[in-house]
């Protein structure tokens, strides 16, 4: 991995030599359907301009063999110019024509052009993914965001298939032989190289179509495609993804004034995808998970749509203005993040999508912000190595919610008009934080280079408390202030818009608001005058409505409320910020973790959102094998296993809740009691009345019947037998690692850390299977080798493998002193190693830590 990085400085010199005017690339796919074949053809011809002429560059390149390099007309020697990563050229005119003649690898790891074959009807696919800089795995090229480029593509490939680009086809695909085609594509409008894509196979496809007629009197017309693999299309509703992509591309239009540039919109749901989209002009590519293959709840529908329109605001942010570095990564990713949910909310029917951002989004950011490898919004990215590990939470949910705040600072239709005019001042272009400050700047009147300070220049979260002060005689409040604290470590106090809610129970016995204020508050501690003489409330709410990014805290009066009254909470969006500040008091060990389980086992049946409830769920697990106390953790696993039971039996038969409470209880199922009832359900002789038992209920039913030593190899081959597809394949490798055999987990280990001959998709899947929080005896022995296998495991995979390896087998299930020690050891003893490896082994160590601190606590309550 070190020979293929490029540094900030490297691109900056680079760019400013060269200007590219354009690129044309020919890829010959049709060895792709022989497995055996380990390479395609790649040609290409890039022209590009040079400022000072007699210099010398290169062009960026990751293949097994380059067969031709001429430059100018003059032939290169390919020993001497390319080293596997880069091909030097020297003596620049101030014109250049480039043309490399490459074989170039089919990829299984999801990175560059990743080869599949479906084992259910053998069928190979093929589809691109580079972000941020494995373009260069499928063609020659300068592989920077601010170098764009029109491109200009033509594919051969069996004549069978369908294939795809970011342009439209031009005219019929054009007869080689008998049995393949050419495809050639429309020349696109300037763009960035890892944005550039392909997709190509026998894929699925419905087609569509958007229109739109604005007020100068023209029509907009985009072609619409909706694709997946054949084996899956009965599975496939496309119908809503096209819904959703008309009401996004209404919505985008109403607001950014700014057509759509980029012709047609397919969106691809393509196999053993790494990430859960990637926003290529006119060809979005997602996971294809996101087709549902079995019952799910509403909460997944939701999440697929904001993914669908958190791709498509990117068109725009990122796309039309794309950052000149990874540095502003921000500029695309948190605009993206803040207009799925604007959007979701005010264009589709998932009208409470910002609650589930509150409680899930910035769930995300809050964890990265107390890492050690928190960093500002905008972040120093010194190389692509860092570019690859900043695609985190920080970039995404952090960012997002920076610009929530900044929306309520500068005002809804000041925020707006400066995005309408940094599309049109920047548009093809490439762009730096100031470049958008000076736009919002001028349409909202405000000092944004104070807010971008506090805002996107420092790391941390905030803590907002409430502290209030009453007047008993009269039952009212006398004083409420609010307390900001901030870490050592990150001590920056910020000024926050923020909503104080005040809220008591009625005589429906519902916990309501009856007060709400505004305000402003900066510094360590605010008053907010326009609630003194309110009557004493029974809840304070710091943030109601989530305005800003911050930590509540609360009072301990209301803290006492919501212990007792946490469920008569009538407001689902106050629930949800209830629910996240509990469980950041938890993971900051100041809430005991059989607490946080016990309100959670009294609560939760009540939540009526079932997203909130899915990540209830998930926290649930976090609490439970990382938090309680070691001597407490098999009662808690006791207690947790019989409410989720009994909320699934209680829960209305067919709905989304009984669904989700089905689930939990199969990952929580311990006792030979549960193992029994689970066998049951997979067998029919158990029923849960209006339970659909369908094929991946049973694969999360069975996971555990064999993590538990209660079905074993057989079971899990006669599941696949009834469900012998892709899906069942990584269900059956996942299935078949979980078994508690020493001899099962060496075996799991050796192919994952000792051999590279498996998919990313099987990585992630024997990854899940091994690290089985029950099986923490079986685990121990791989923690030292942990230690003394990552570091070449780094050097000799891919970054994406590398990535799932280093952070999928951190010890975590191994919380105690030694671990902690081992990870601070090899910390120390590899000072030299890449910074984003340190970063992957210094998050684990963090949580390790994090996870001991909550477990002394947890002993505490229970002493």
């Amino acid at each position: 991995m070190p020979g293929e990085n490029l540094t900030r400085d490297e691109a900056h010199e680079r760019a400013g030599l060269i200007r590219v005017d354009g690129y044309e690339v020919e890829l010959d796919l049709r060895s792709a359907v022989r497995l055996d074949e380990p390479a395609f053809r790649s040609v290409t011809t890039v022209r590009f301009g040079c400022a000072r002429p007699g210099e010398s560059t290169f062009v960026d390149l990751i293949a097994p063999s380059v067969e031709t390099v001429t430059l100018n007309g003059r032939e290169l020697d390919p020993a001497e110019v390319f080293d596997g990563a880069r091909i030097t050229l020297d003596d620049l005119a101030a014109t250049n024509e480039l043309t490399v003649d490459a074989r170039c690898a089919y990829s299984r790891t999801g990175e560059g052009l990743h080869r599949f074959a479906d084992p259910e009807d053998g069928e190979v696919y093929l589809y691109t993914q580079y972000e941020p800089a494995d373009s260069r795995r499928v063609f020659a090229n300068f592989e920077q965001p601010d170098l764009k480029a029109p491109f200009t593509l033509t594919v051969t490939a069996p004549a069978t298939w369908t294939v795809l680009g970011n342009g439209e086809q031009e005219g019929a695909a054009e007869p080689v032989g008998t049995d393949a085609a050419t495809w050639r594509f429309v020349t696109t409008e300037p763009m960035s190289t890892y944005i550039t894509a392909v997709v190509a196979g026998p894929y699925h496809v419905e087609r569509d179509e958007y229109t739109r007629e604005f007020t100068d009197g023209t029509r907009l017309r985009v072609p619409l495609g909706a694709l997946c693999r054949r084996s899956l299309a009965k599975h496939f509703d496309a119908d809503d993804i096209f819904t959703v992509t008309k009401q996004g591309l209404d919505f985008f239009h109403d607001h950014f004034d700014y057509p759509y540039p980029w012709g047609k919109y397919d969106q691809a749901f393509v196999p053993e995808y790494n990430i859960g989209a990637m926003e290529n002009p006119g060809l979005v590519t997602f996971r294809e998970e996101f087709v549902f293959r079995g019952k799910v709840t509403q909460s997944s529908y939701e999440s697929r749509a904001n993914v669908i329109l958190h791709e498509m605001a990117h068109m725009w942010f990122g796309d039309l203005v794309t950052p000149k570095w990874w540095d502003d990564l921000w500029l695309k990713e948190s605009f993206a993040d803040f207009m799925g949910a604007f959007s979701q909310v005010e264009a589709t029917r998932f009208t409470g999508g910002w609650i589930t951002f509150a409680n899930r989004r910035k769930a995300w950011a809050y964890r990265a912000d107390q890492l050690p490898s928190t960093h500002p919004v905008t972040a120093d990215i010194h190389d692509l190595q860092d570019a690859k590990l900043n695609f985190d939470g920080i970039t995404y949910a952090k960012g997002a919610s920076v610009l929530k705040q900044l929306v309520a600072y500068v005002g809804r239709d000041a925020f707006l008009e400066g995005s309408r005019r940094y599309f049109k001042r920047h548009a093809f272009g490439n762009t730096r934080l100031e470049d958008l400050l000076s736009v919002l700047a001028e349409t909202s009147g405000r000092d944004m280079a104070a807010w971008s300070r506090a805002w996107l220049q420092t790391a941390g979260v905030n803590s907002l408390t409430p502290e209030a002060l009453y007047d008993d005689a009269h039952g009212r409040i006398a004083e409420l202030a609010v307390l900001q604290g901030a870490s050592e470590d990150h001590p920056t106090l910020r000024p926050h818009r923020v909503a104080i809610g005040l809220y008591r129970r009625g005589a429906s016995g519902a916990l309501e608001r009856y007060a709400r204020a505004e305000a402003d508050v900066a510094g360590e501690r605010t008053v907010i005058t326009e609630l003194a003489g309110a009557e004493r409330p029974e809840l304070i709410l710091v943030n109601d409505e989530d305005l800003t990014y911050c930590k509540v805290r609360f009072d301990e009066t209301s803290l006492d409320t919501l212990r007792d009254h946490l469920g008569d909470l009538a407001d689902p969006m106050a629930r949800a910020l209830v629910w996240s500040a509990l469980w950041n008091l938890t993971r900051d060990g100041l809430l005991p973790a059989r607490e946080y389980l016990g309100m959670l086992l009294r609560f939760a049946g009540r939540e009526s959102d079932i997203g909130v409830l899915q990540m209830l769920h998930s926290w649930a697990h976090v609490a439970l094998d990382h938090y309680a106390a070691p001597d407490w953790r098999s009662e808690g696993a006791r207690l947790v296993a019989e409410g989720a039971l009994r909320e699934l039996r209680a829960a209305e038969p067919g709905s989304g809740h009984q669904l989700a409470w089905a689930r939990f209880f199969a990952s929580v199922a311990g006792s030979a009691e549960d193992l029994r009832l689970l066998s049951g359900l997979l067998d029919g002789g158990s029923v849960v009345d209006g339970l659909d038992v369908d094929q991946e209920l049973r694969w999360a039913f069975l996971e555990p019947l064999v993590a538990e030593g209660v079905a074993g190899e057989a079971e899990v081959a006669a599941e696949l037998a009834r469900d012998d597809t892709a899906s069942g394949k990584r269900h059956q490798v996942r299935c078949l690692a979980a078994r508690p055999s020493a001899e099962v987990k060496a075996a799991a280990w050796h192919d994952v850390v000792e051999t590279d001959t498996l998919s990313n998709a099987l990585v992630e899947a024997t990854i899940a299977g091994f690290a089985q929080p029950g099986q923490r005896e079986l685990l121990a022995p791989y923690a030292p080798r942990y230690f003394e296998a990552i570091a070449d495991v780094w050097a000799s995979r891919s970054i994406e493998i590398g990535m799932a390896v280093v952070r999928g087998l951190f010890p975590e299930f191994q919380a105690h002193p030694g671990t902690l020690d081992a990870a601070d050891a090899w910390l120390a003893g590899h000072a030299d190693a890449l910074a984003a490896l340190r970063r992957l082994v210094a998050e684990g160590r963090d949580d390790l830590a994090r996870a001991l601190r909550a477990q002394e606590c947890d002993a505490q309550a229970g002493a």
